[in-house]
């Protein structure tokens, strides 16, 4: 068999030679394109840069461009001549218009993006194609800067953004797709114009991008390191594509999910917030739907945590990150509660010194500018305006959030609705809320044992019941309260505060700051006469000076003030505005009234 085959070989050595000089011409040709394609490197680097240039319609520059051609005897068996390219220091500026045109001299004195380097493979076949396909695009050192708001050229947008690659897709030049991208220590900074504010970076630890062509969308799939708050989300959907005249307007689409980020960043807040949501619109116009959960959230300064969950539905804008709240569901402890409104950054008018809002999203949520009294010091911020409903809420959850104690004051159902305005300004929150609302306590309950047993003895000594205060459970007395409030400068100012107890009703104005401290002066009206509130022979000492304090339908009407704090509490009778030998009531609250003690039909008069 040996022989045979040598003797075949010896017969037709011709093959032999012929295929050496199949393999010599193949080398020589791989020899000649690789000295070709270096010699090409000069002219495919300028055309890479004017392509660029002619896509995004701004300067662009390239340090370094280089080309091989690898793999040929491979190559004779697939089909395909593989040529790989690989550059260093890309960089492309912001576009410029000048007089309706977009000039491509570098104007900014940093890049709008800046690449460290990249490399990726071309295959070539032998036969004519439509669509060249290349596997992976490999890139490092993405860096992406986006300018304030103030230093963005306006652009044309009437101009056709797509134009590039419009034409480019009527041309006979073969489409190019790139099947993925994969980007490592990728950053995207956002920058900013007020000062002595640092700019927002997002550090992107990976990236990949696929089925990436001129003109059209890309699929994504991101990590990125949130900076406030700061924690890692997870991103994948659609991007794209790309409008150079107004990248705001790019479409973008997908879902995240952001994991254990940590809200200490924030002033006077804290927690470990994980959120799920789906988002999709344009950068500017960005609609998102999720959910989040803080199961340790707290006011730093009382810092006693209460769990807090939402389900909501906001419009964001990607590029500088105001946000409007179409609504919010939330749930903080035990009590349900909406909110809607607006989270949007505003800036000082130091010739009007109004507070106006900076981006479209922002006019269109807040299009009247409020006064920089409203806004407090300082060149700007974000000012948040939000709507509040508590239906049917639980008071304790709220007062625990802002009480240094575990306990909190008083227990009970609670219904709120209310308007809150944080203006941004560099004093602790308490210091900026305004809030102005109505609200309702039911079966409200004092936690401590020496004002719920106060409660108890006004209960029922107001119901002409003195002898059971022995007996009977303090902790069964429950008090209705309704009002408006006002807040500004950490103390809540109650102008019409109407407390009830069976057999007493008090009406009451006055201020509670939120260190504690009380000021109230008002009305106590009881159902028994003075004689009835006490036994034995006090009872009868006091029946002459009953008619003395019998008005207005009650059995007793006492002038009162509550004075001191809200561990300590201080009630006392304010003599002043008993109105004997003819005086007239000093308080409004002193004037006739047909309403009847807690619980009893009005008075017809």
């Amino acid at each position: 068999m040996e022989q045979e085959k040598k003797s075949f070989w010896r017969r037709n050595r011709w093959l032999l030679w012929l295929a050496g000089i199949v393999v010599v011409v193949f080398v020589t040709i791989g020899i000649l394109l690789g000295v070709a394609a270096r010699r090409f490197e000069p002219w495919l680097h300028a055309r890479i840069v004017q392509g660029m240039e002619d896509r995004f319609h701004a300067h662009v520059e390239l340090d370094e461009f280089h080309v091989q051609v690898k793999n040929l005897v491979q190559g004779l068996r697939t089909g395909e001549w593989g040529i790989w390219a690989a550059g260093k220091g890309l960089r492309i500026w912001p576009p410029t218009p000048v007089n309706g045109e977009q000039y491509l001299e570098s104007t900014s004195s940093a890049p709008l993006i800046s690449l460290g380097s990249f490399s990726f493979h071309v295959p070539l076949r032998l036969e004519k194609v439509r669509e060249i396909k290349i596997g992976q695009v490999q890139l490092d050192g993405l860096q992406v800067r986006v300018p304030p708001r103030s230093q963005r050229p306006k652009l044309n947008i009437a101009s056709n953004p797509t134009d590039a690659s419009t034409s480019a897709s009527n041309s006979s030049i073969p489409t190019v797709l790139i099947q993925r991208v994969v980007c490592t220590n990728a950053s995207l900074t956002l920058e900013t114009d007020k000062p002595g504010k640092l700019p927002m970076e997002f550090a992107i630890p990976h990236l990949m991008l696929s089925n990436v062509t001129p003109g059209g969308p890309m699929n994504y799939i991101a990590d990125v390191v949130n900076p406030k708050p700061r924690g890692m989300i997870h991103a994948e959907g659609s991007f794209g594509p790309w409008l150079t005249i107004d990248p705001g307007m790019s479409p973008i689409s997908g879902k995240y999910h952001m994991d254990k980020a940590d809200m200490s960043v924030f002033r006077d807040i804290a927690g470990i917030i994980t959120s799920d949501g789906t988002y999709k619109g344009a950068l500017r116009y960005i609609s998102v739907v999720g959910t989040a959960s803080v199961p340790d959230f707290r006011l730093t300064k009382f810092n006693n945590p209460v769990p807090l969950t939402t389900g909501f539905s906001a419009r964001v804008d990607g590029t500088d990150g105001d946000t409007i709240l179409d609504q919010v569901n939330a749930s903080l402890g035990h009590s349900q509660f909406t909110t809607s409104g607006q989270i949007v950054r505003v800036r000082l008018d130091e010739k009007t010194g109004h507070a106006v809002p900076t981006s479209p999203l922002a006019k269109e949520a807040m299009p009247q500018p409020f006064s920089s009294a409203q806004a407090g010091p300082g060149s700007g911020g974000h000012n948040i305006d939000l709507n509040l409903n508590i239906a049917h809420g639980q008071i304790d959850d709220f007062l625990k959030l802002a009480s240094k104690s575990t306990t909190p004051l008083l227990t009970g159902t609670v219904a709120v609705k209310a308007h809150l305005i944080v203006p941004p300004a560099p004093i602790p929150v308490d210091q900026r809320i305004k809030l102005d609302g109505t609200f309702q306590l039911s079966g409200t309950r004092f936690t401590s044992d020496k004002i719920q047993g106060r409660i108890q003895q006004l209960s029922l000594r107001g119901q002409g019941r003195p002898e059971d205060i022995k007996t009977e459970d303090p902790t069964l007395v429950r008090s209705e309260m309704h009002g408006s409030f006002h807040m500004a400068n950490a103390i809540i100012a109650l102008p019409d505060l109407d407390y009830g107890v069976p057999g007493a009703d008090i009406q009451l104005k006055g201020t509670y700051a939120l260190d504690g401290a009380l000021s109230f002066s008002g009305t106590a009206r009881l159902q028994a006469t003075v004689s009835h509130m006490v036994t034995g022979w006090k009872s009868m000492l006091l029946k002459p000076v009953d008619k003395f304090f019998e008005k207005d339908g009650a059995g007793t009407l006492v002038p009162i003030t509550i004075q001191g704090t809200r561990e300590a509490p201080k009630f006392n009778v304010d003599f002043s505005r008993m109105g004997f030998k003819g005086t007239k009531p000093e308080s409004p609250l002193d004037k006739p009234s047909n309403k009847t003690p807690y619980g009893g039909p009005p008075q017809q008069p």
